[in-house]
């Protein structure tokens, strides 16, 4: 099949989820463009973009802001789309049927992004379902249109864009995917038909992370990590907190928070207030190979997410996925669609958002008490081998893909 995605920007470090999706479709013989809204100046890359070439299959479709260069870039793509397929290009600027897209030239950038033919078109987050489905119902071949649900996209989007934002986008779109039965239920409150509804979770792959029981050596220090962009909604804040109050009662551990982000300057100051001993140090990001050396090398993972005062919510991280696949004992809360991957006590813990005690007190029981860390590790391991395994959730998406392909093609 000829898969294209619509994404947000490409690559982007935060967004293993998808590079892990587009390399599985490409390891079962699928072809797989990529077409993005945003520009990307981050240097960084995985090492899988290079290896998979996927800077060519990529391509920006953003609208430049600045008028001038605006109104100069749309010329030349009209022009050089009336000349190759002149039927989607004067679509794209049609005013009375897509209003502001069509008359800021957006849908114009977009649908030149979109000569050629393909099965299907898989849009990332629901604000990108709507340009999908203009751009298909301006003459792009791209096939049925799938969304996938993440998170902010249902939350601090919805509030800031209003509860009818995506009704274009249910109406005609052809199947919604989102992360996590929490967001399916979210989905279906804001009009979205049932039947167009199929939960479908992110993966990693576990062949690639390798299973490690962990044991805590005598004298040795517990050794915690925190992996996730340094924002409100990650809750790093109450980490730096819980650790700090454990610090301070003489428990021997180290906590190493990985990544960047706004609020790291606010965090790394509220880290030194709290820890003059130095053991809570921030590392910055980390490629995929090392962090998994990191995650090996850990006792235990923290994820205290948060519902950011915009609104924002996790989908469900995947670093909670490759750590309890690895072996980790994790931390986190009762937020989004963790619980469906966290079963609480069984292959981790579970704490109420914003409940820097409670998170204190389950962090001080699994340093306590190393002896069940096997157990909870292995109780891990096995969800994430059922339910999120990337070979199958990839597996399972080209079977979806086939389906609403052939429903597409009987209508």
């Amino acid at each position: 099949m000829r898969v294209a995605f619509l994404l947000r920007r490409f690559p982007a470090l935060s967004e293993t989820f998808i590079l892990n999706q587009i390399t599985g479709l490409i390891d079962l013989g699928h072809t797989v463009d990529i077409r993005h809204t945003m520009s990307c100046k981050d240097p960084r890359n995985h090492p899988e973009v290079e290896a998979y070439g996927l800077l060519r299959r990529a391509r920006p479709v953003f609208c430049p802001r600045d008028l001038p260069a605006r109104l100069w870039g749309g010329m030349a793509r009209l022009a050089d789309g009336l000349f190759h397929d002149p039927g989607l290009i004067l679509n794209s600027l049609n005013v009375f049927r897509y209003g502001r897209e069509a008359a800021s030239l957006r849908l114009l950038y977009l649908a030149s992004g979109f000569r050629g033919s393909w099965d299907i078109l898989h849009c990332h987050y629901g604000m990108l379902g709507n340009p999908g489905v203009r751009v298909r119902d301006a003459g792009a071949s791209v096939g049925p249109v799938v969304t996938s649900f993440h998170g902010f996209d249902m939350t601090s989007y919805v509030r800031e864009h209003g509860s009818d934002v995506y009704s274009y986008l249910f109406e005609r779109g052809d199947l919604f995917l989102p992360v996590s039965e929490h967001w399916r239920k979210r989905l279906i409150e804001m009009g979205c038909p049932p039947d167009k509804i199929r939960v479908h979770r992110m993966g990693v792959d576990c062949e690639r992370l390798e299973f490690t029981a962990r044991s805590l050596r005598p004298g040795q220090p517990v050794e915690l990590v925190s992996v996730a962009r340094l924002v409100e909604k990650k809750g790093i804040e109450y980490g730096i907190r819980a650790v700090g109050a454990l610090i301070e009662e003489g428990v021997d551990l180290r906590y190493t928070i990985v990544g960047d982000g706004e609020l790291r300057e606010d965090l790394e100051e509220l880290a030194r207030r709290l820890d003059s001993s130095g053991r809570i140090s921030f590392a910055g990001w980390m490629p995929q190979n090392e962090l998994l050396k990191l995650l090996r090398s850990s006792h235990l993972l923290l994820a205290p997410s948060v519902t950011a005062r915009s609104g924002d919510q996790e989908g469900i991280p995947v670093v909670l996925m490759e750590a309890m696949a690895v072996g980790m004992p994790v931390v986190s809360t009762t937020h989004s669609g963790i619980p469906e991957l966290v079963e609480d006590g069984r292959s981790g813990l579970l704490v109420p958002e914003r409940d820097v005690g409670a998170l204190t007190e389950a962090v001080r029981k699994l340093t306590r008490d190393p002896g069940c860390w096997s157990r909870i590790g292995i109780a891990g391991r096995r969800r994430v081998e059922e339910e999120f395994d990337l070979k199958k959730q990839v597996s399972r998406l080209e079977a979806i893909y086939r389906e609403v392909v052939s429903e597409a093609r009987c209508r």
